[in-house]
């Protein structure tokens, strides 16, 4: 099987903030950017994998800063982990105030897509070996975040998350 490298998959996407993109406090609407997110999730997906992907689930997003009416938005997505058929997704954005010229952070979220074959089936992707300490950090992350993904999604039991259990177990050790 063949094994990619995270930086292999890594989009940035940059959108400008409209009027139409705004709520009534002329920031952008958290509806817009997962829209956006989810368009650079699947387009680091596809890359990662040579396939069509869809949206398999999306963790929590919390918005730190709020983008204003004219900024622009950057949004990075790069696969940090293949399992089998699917592969989790990190999506960092922030925004740029190019009048001022200083850059902030919106947020960061994780999401997991599912590559497809020509059938519309299920299909394998190429595993992910990181490189920096940081892509090795969400590698060794993501398996406990896909633990938990499947219990909140009802497929898998609390009691089978090995990975989450030892966080639990090694911590209750410690004390």
């Amino acid at each position: 099987m063949i094994v990619k490298k995270p930086s292999e998959s890594l989009i940035v996407m940059t959108e400008l903030v409209l009027p139409n993109d705004t709520n009534l406090f002329e920031s952008l609407m958290g509806g817009r950017l997962m829209y956006w997110m989810d368009i650079a999730a699947a387009l680091s997906g596809s890359k990662h994998c040579g396939a069509p992907v869809v949206t398999a689930s999306v963790d929590n997003i919390s918005f730190t800063n709020p983008i204003k009416l004219g900024n622009v938005v950057h949004i990075e997505a790069k696969v940090t982990r293949a399992f089998n058929t699917s592969m989790e997704i990190y999506l960092k954005v922030w925004g740029e105030d190019i009048m001022q010229q200083y850059r902030y952070d919106s947020n960061e979220a994780y999401y997991t897509f599912v590559a497809l074959d020509p059938h519309g089936k299920p299909r394998s992707v190429p595993k992910i070996e990181p490189e920096s300490n940081h892509e090795k950090e969400l590698f060794d992350g993501a398996l406990r975040r896909r633990q938990l993904r499947l219990i909140l999604g009802g497929k898998m039991k609390p009691g089978d998350a090995s990975e989450l259990k030892a966080l639990f177990v090694k911590a209750k050790e410690e004390s």
